[in-house]
């Protein structure tokens, strides 16, 4: 996407990942998004699951914190949740929706986060986890990218994190969105890479 003017005043900075400062997030890749029998289900979200599987791996291997953002929506609040006034019913607190594909299962020693709008920081502790970690830079993956990756995304920033978006970890509701977002992303919140690249700066982790 041809850089407009306006964001041509982006200041860069080069990427670092370090091993006592940085967290992953992995977004919502939760059943309802991605099976069969989901709620709300992503054409071809599948894909996802190889890159974000290798990445949190090598994250894992250097003590790199992986942290999982789980939308969680109350079964007894369906009435009132502000969420399901614009998007179907989905991902409800104890179902099968709203856990983890089993292709990236969290494992002992990761962070459970669960959250009931888009934002994985909006009325939850994700910001005091990552202080308790002393961290600075975040890793987000998952999905979707315009919606509940982005906002999460937005709020970091706010919070004065530093953001990295592998692109091939993350997917929007359709191409237009995808690369609408990635693009406001890199120009303005953040910055945008590929997974094969984070990877090489985890390996270089001290």
């Amino acid at each position: 996407m041809k850089t407009d003017s306006f964001s041509k005043k982006r200041k860069r900075s080069a990427l670092k990942v370090g091993k006592e400062s940085t967290a992953v997030l992995v977004v919502d890749m939760l059943n309802d998004f991605f099976k069969p029998r989901g709620k709300m289900v992503l054409d071809g979200g599948h894909v996802l699951f190889e890159p974000i599987r290798k990445l949190i791996r090598k994250a894992r291997s250097v003590k790199v914190p992986v942290i999982y953002v789980n939308d969680s929506h109350r079964p007894s609040l369906k009435k009132e949740d502000r969420e399901f006034k614009k998007r179907a019913e989905h991902c409800i607190e104890g179902t099968w929706g709203a856990q983890v594909v089993d292709e990236l299962k969290p494992q002992n020693g990761d962070v459970i986060i669960t959250k009931r709008r888009f934002s994985g920081f909006f009325e939850t502790d994700l910001d005091l986890t990552l202080k308790d970690l002393q961290v600075d830079t975040v890793i987000v993956m998952g999905v979707v990218t315009n919606i509940c990756v982005r906002s999460t995304i937005h709020d970091a920033f706010f919070r004065g994190y530093k953001v990295i978006v592998p692109r091939d970890c993350v997917m929007a509701t359709g191409e237009r969105e995808q690369e609408s977002s990635l693009y406001d992303i890199e120009t303005h919140f953040g910055d945008v890479t590929t997974s094969e690249k984070v990877i090489e700066m985890m390996m270089k982790t001290r």
